[in-house]
């Protein structure tokens, strides 16, 4: 299964010059790297306010783009009633961030050679 919805992130790579889309994925990189480690250091410290606050944060970060898996993972991590643990959880939000960013770069990519920008998302 695909870490973005196509419907989603083509879409809003098909809308945006590429720049503009390019953009886009380069915030949500910072922002998933920074959200990440807010959750994982709140989790790792018992903190469970702070860690689905950055858990809440990230889903809608993850929406935004498509990134769907990531974002239904964020919410079972912002659900006070989920029985899964902040170690148990914590990984499979980086591996499917990992994931989303990989196929957001190649989308990017894409974009751009089909429009002749030959600038890449890193």
């Amino acid at each position: 299964m695909s870490a973005l919805d196509p419907s989603i992130a083509e879409q809003l790579a098909q809308d945006l010059p590429p720049e503009d889309f390019r953009r886009i994925v380069e915030t949500f990189e910072d922002d998933l790297g920074r959200l990440a480690s807010e959750l994982e250091r709140a989790g790792l410290t018992g903190n469970l306010d702070a860690y689905r606050r950055a858990a809440h944060s990230l889903a809608g970060a993850a929406a935004a783009v498509g990134a769907v898996m990531l974002e239904r993972t964020a919410r079972v991590a912002m659900d006070s009633r989920s029985t899964l643990a902040p170690a148990q959880l914590v990984p499979m939000i980086r591996a499917q961030a990992t994931a989303a960013l990989q196929e957001l770069a190649a989308l990017a990519t894409r974009i751009g050679e089909a429009s002749g920008d030959d600038s890449t998302v890193t």
